[in-house]
């Protein structure tokens, strides 16, 4: 700790009552006041906020930075609420000032905040793109003594387009700043930490010095793996049952993987007399922030949440985490299982329930890619050319008017912004979204009419939010609904299962989007539209595949599951084998059983178009072939496919959920959801692979 503040060394040791650093936390101290950029890897709870933040202050303190010096980044507004009373602290021991600025702060405190700028401020890409475009801020003042941006749950930007959003946003900071700004990294363990840290380094990759710091993951490789173990239940009202009767006075934390899933186990846990509460994207601010601090203090209790617990919001210390089903990567399970163990004594611990054959399945796949230490890696989505017009535009805001022949400087030779994007450019001039006046490029009336509401205000954030309803107790707002649950036709009163309660809808509000209820009896429902996802990868699939021909994890199996295990497995032999992949024919359906993945499907699809049924449709684990398929067709159609592998066909619906589609040319628009919607490799690897044929000639 030598190399620390003298004043912070002092608090870590009488405030906080450390004899010692962390290994994760001694080890980023010396890159990170060098002003390496850096990527810290570990667990849920590893000390990554400290191993940043100590480091940066004791720079600020040495190198006598004044004004705004420092951004912490995160992707959740509840983290940095979360985050907000620790930094606030450990500021104050050195005399400075940390401030919050996301989408809940009030008009007045940001006020304040321009006229004072804080030494550290907590925020996310959105915000930090409204300040730049905002008259009513000074950007060049305001940043300009920024030094350093740390990255919160760096992976959660980078396998996204908020990820390339953050990205373009700081290569622009870094021009107004007028110097390189040091980039560092917290994460969970990725797959991939070389290549993320070179992906948050932007147009300094290769430069800039760089450093991964990741001694607590290789601690954790070596410690006994916990104490997993999954069961089939069949149903929600099983699993409620399970979880109501097991482990009585500890505190329990249940992943679902949608909000309805949420709800409904929510409101069967409360029906049997368990203390409840509930954590969504649906809930109103207050009623999580409420559910979460109650959570915190409490013991005997349950908290059942979507992905949004996942991340590093303080819950307080958990007995036991309980998966429903099984979350989407490995990645994700590890964050999970990391919020219990903390005690002394105390090991990591997650129990698995599923509720289906094909979720039970894929819990043990899941569970035997962690048994071989296999972590996804992190890949940022190829062509995020509607990235690109975005950011043109907000440049254009941003300067009020770009010189024609300059605006490819303003992030520093960052592809794919940088002079590449000139295409892009030229469509924004023919449609309208931008307009030349001599050498100067401005935003067009096009932009305006699309974008221009509220200040330009919704084209800050790069995700499409689903439209949804307000719903209303009063003057308390409950959360959040789907529009379809008030308009569907139905016989009776209009009932929705929200925050784990019963409502009867009273009075919408069409114009405004407020649906006002009150406490009922009666049993509702949830729902929320989800956007159509892309798919399980190869290997989660292949992993199925695996246990359907009888591998298990090595984790402990219920005798339901190993009953249910079994089950599967006896329904499976038509569509697996250990020699390669299957094609079978039943009546007039075709398949091949790949196991490949969904994007990976996707290719070989439209690369065997001469083979595939003419009103084609793929998932995770087969490809439709046409119905008069035969061997030599097989054969003669396959011969050379791995060498000409065709990106997949996109819908013309999908580009609605590409944000920003409107403002690039169609070609560009297809072929980046095209991209997006392709696993070449996975394809490729399949299309070697021996096939057995089963049909009749």
């Amino acid at each position: 700790m030598n190399e620390l503040s003298p004043v912070l060394v002092h608090h870590i040791v009488n405030t906080l009552g450390w004899r010692s650093l962390r290994p994760l936390q001694q080890e980023a101290v010396a890159p990170v006041m060098a002003g390496s950029d850096a990527l810290l890897l570990a667990p849920t709870a590893g000390g990554k906020t400290e191993a940043a933040v100590f480091p940066l202050l004791s720079a600020m303190e040495r190198g006598r930075w004044s004004g705004l010096s420092v951004l912490y980044v995160c992707p959740l507004k509840a983290l940095l609420n979360n985050l907000l009373p620790r930094l606030e602290g450990y500021c104050g021991w050195v005399g400075r000032r940390v401030a919050l600025w996301h989408g809940d702060v009030t008009s007045a405190r940001r006020r304040a905040m321009l006229r004072d700028p804080p030494d550290v401020l907590l925020t996310t890409p959105e915000s930090l793109e409204a300040m730049l475009v905002s008259v009513n801020v000074d950007h060049t003042r305001l940043f300009a003594g920024l030094r350093a941006v740390v990255v919160d749950e760096v992976h959660a930007f980078a396998g996204d387009d908020r990820g390339w959003h953050l990205l373009a946003v700081l290569e622009r900071l870094s021009r107004v700043a007028g110097r390189p700004i040091q980039r560092v990294g917290l994460s969970a363990t990725v797959g991939n930490p070389g290549e993320l840290l070179e992906w948050l380094q932007g147009s300094g990759r290769g430069s800039r010095p760089a450093a991964v710091v990741a001694p607590a993951l290789t601690a954790s490789a070596a410690s006994p793996p916990g104490e997993i173990e999954l069961d089939y239940v069949g149903s929600v009202a099983n699993a409620a049952t399970i979880i109501a009767a097991l482990h009585r006075g500890e505190k329990r934390l249940v992943f679902c993987d949608s909000r309805q899933l949420v709800e409904e186990l929510g409101a069967a846990l409360r029906a049997r007399g368990v203390t409840t509460f509930l954590s969504h994207a649906s809930l109103a601010v207050d009623e999580r922030r409420r559910a979460e601090e109650a959570f915190a203090s409490g013991r005997d209790c349950v908290i059942v949440s979507t992905s949004t617990l996942e991340l590093g919001i303080d819950v307080g210390d958990l007995d036991r985490v309980i998966q429903i089903n099984a979350p989407g990567t490995v990645a994700a399970f590890l964050q999970r299982l990391g919020r219990t163990g903390r005690r002394p004594g105390s090991a990591r611990n997650c129990l698995f329930l599923a509720l289906d054959l094909d979720s039970l399945v894929s819990a043990a796949a899941l569970l035997l890619l962690w048994s071989r230490g296999h972590v996804e890696p992190v890949t940022a989505p190829p062509e995020p050319r509607h990235i690109v017009a975005q950011q043109v535009l907000g440049l254009s805001l941003q300067d009020h008017k770009i010189g024609s022949g300059l605006w490819g400087d303003a992030w520093n030779g960052l592809a794919p912004f940088d002079r590449s994007a000139a295409p892009i450019v030229a469509h924004l001039l023919e449609e309208g979204f931008l307009e030349r006046d001599g050498e100067f490029l401005f935003v067009g009336p096009a932009a305006e009419a699309r974008f221009g509401r509220r200040h330009f205000m919704d084209m800050t954030a790069v995700f499409t939010a689903p439209p949804e309803f307000t719903v209303l107790y009063g003057r308390q707002e409950i959360g959040r609904t789907d529009p379809m649950l008030l308009t569907e036709k139905l016989d009776g009163p209009r009932v929705l299962l929200l925050a784990g309660r019963n409502w009867k809808v009273t009075w919408i509000d069409w114009k405004r989007r407020r649906c006002f209820v009150e406490p009922s009896d009666l049993r509702g429902r949830a729902r929320w539209f989800s956007p159509a996802l892309t798919g399980a990868s190869f290997d989660f699939t292949r992993a199925c595949r695996e246990v359907l021909l009888g591998a298990d994890p090595p984790v402990a199996l219920t005798r339901r599951a190993v009953t249910h295990l079994a089950e599967a497995r006896e329904n499976a032999p038509a569509t697996v084998h250990p020699g390669g992949t299957v094609i079978r024919r039943d009546g007039t359906d075709t398949r091949w059983w790949t196991w490949a993945g969904f994007r990976a499907n996707a290719v070989l699809a439209a690369t065997l178009g001469g083979l595939t049924d003419e009103v084609q449709r793929v998932d995770d684990t087969w490809v439709r072939l046409r119905s008069d398929l035969t061997p030599q067709l097989w054969r003669s159609g396959t011969a050379d496919a791995a060498d000409r592998l065709t990106l997949p066909d996109v819908d013309e619906r999908a580009l609605r959920g590409l944000k920003f589609s409107e403002a690039l040319p169609r070609r560009l628009a297809i072929g980046a959801l095209a991209a997006r919607l392709s696993d070449l490799t996975g394809a490729g690897q399949v299309l070697r692979e021996p096939v057995r044929i089963d049909i009749d000639q």
